[in-house]
């Protein structure tokens, strides 16, 4: 997969006729860089550069006690070595290849692009000063963009196999979830069925028992299910360094009642209708500004008020994984909303409705985009759980 990917950063530096581009860290497993999982899959302890470079030219300068788990990674062309100046090696290295352009995984439109720390920029401005390539410094974002978004086959399966894993760990789950249980027991217990199936959350796992706690990013607390509570779980898991992302929902019933209250009923169809009609306009060229006010429509034309979200996000080695996003425009320097989308790109696609005294609606899938399509990775829910 590495080395997939590196040819591909190559590729994408060619297009864009850009020299050189620097992964430049230190104490990585403290300050990790996004990209570094993408392109080395190991950290280092001492001050370390990885360069690729427009005609697939790779090397490594690394600190002579990193330099081992690197060389056995056989995917850079040169592993260099220094002891005790990587200003002077990084400097020398850097001459060798005399790039017209340099790129630095610094970002204003997104942290998956923002990697390098603002001292380690300084001490790079440092070693350079005099020399020509200080001037020569551009944000490596629309490359990290592209490379993050434009999945492989391998990733798409690994993808594919974390959505599919996820939706099985919550049939699983529902067999056990009873009334009394807390937030945190549900969690613990979705934490251990995915456990046990070699896997691990690819997020701390978002619990709501009813309407008692925030359907946002907020841990599960000591809430109790209680029947009249819709149960809603926003979790993932992830295989071979990839991640799913799932919203799932399951109502259940007060004593006496025969079926699901009829605004929950219709809420959970409206959440439903948009999936359907805004997964299939996940097209190659698409852009998400459009897709999401399209989602937007049809929810408040409905006369349920907007979400206060994206409709979705790009999935991959990090949950939320950068490159084009599918939403608003938030501010002036975010360009993520009008990213063409690509081919084989891989997003989330979600929205919820709150039904007071009741829950949070909110349904989430993964999908890779087709020429057809949003292709969505794993069995969906079209039908309201009712226990």
């Amino acid at each position: 997969m590495l080395k997939l990917k590196i040819k591909q950063a190559a590729d994408i530096l060619s297009d864009m006729d850009i020299d050189l581009w620097m992964i430049i860290c230190r104490e990585s497993e403290t300050m990790t860089d996004p990209s570094l999982e993408l392109m080395v899959g190991e950290h280092v302890s001492g001050s370390g550069a990885f360069m690729i470079s427009k005609t697939s030219q790779t090397t490594a300068l690394l600190w002579v006690h990193d330099a081992a788990n690197i060389e056995r990674l056989g995917v850079y062309d040169k592993v260099e070595t220094y002891a005790f100046n990587f200003g002077n090696s990084l400097k020398r290295i850097i001459e060798e290849y005399n790039p017209r352009k340099i790129a630095l995984n610094y970002s204003l439109s997104s942290f998956t692009a923002d990697g390098i720390t603002y001292g380690m920029y300084l001490k790079l401005l440092e070693f350079l000063k005099d020399t020509p390539y200080a001037d020569r410094i551009i944000s490596a974002e629309e490359i990290l963009f592209k490379l993050r978004a434009r999945k492989i086959k391998p990733e798409i399966e690994s993808l594919q196999k974390a959505a599919i894993l996820a939706e099985t760990c919550w049939h699983d789950l529902l067999r056990e979830i009873q009334p009394g249980m807390t937030e945190i027991e549900i969690s613990d217990r979705l934490r251990t069925i995915i456990s046990n199936k070699g896997s691990i959350n690819s997020f701390t796992s978002i619990v709501n028992a009813g309407a008692k706690t925030s359907p946002g990013h907020g841990l599960p607390t000591d809430a109790v299910l209680e029947r009249g509570d819709l149960l809603h779980i926003d979790f993932g898991v992830k295989i071979d360094g990839y991640c799913s992302d799932i919203q799932r929902l399951a109502y259940f019933k007060k004593n006496g009642e025969s079926s699901a209250p009829e605004e929950l009923v219709n809420a959970f169809n409206k959440v439903k209708e948009i999936i359907d009609v805004t997964s299939k306009l996940y097209k190659p060229g698409a852009l998400g500004i459009d897709i999401d006010n399209t989602a937007r429509k049809i929810l408040t034309d409905a006369g349920y008020p907007e979400y206060q979200h994206s409709l979705g996000h790009q999935i991959g080695k990090s949950v939320h994984d950068g490159g084009a996003k599918i939403g608003p425009k938030y501010e002036e320097s975010d360009t993520t909303p009008l990213i063409p989308l690509e081919l084989n790109n891989t997003f989330t696609v979600e929205l919820g409705i709150a039904v007071p005294g009741i829950g949070y609606v909110g349904l989430e899938e993964d999908l890779v985009v087709t020429e057809n399509g949003g292709k969505i990775l794993c069995p969906r829910q079209t039908d309201l759980v009712v226990v």
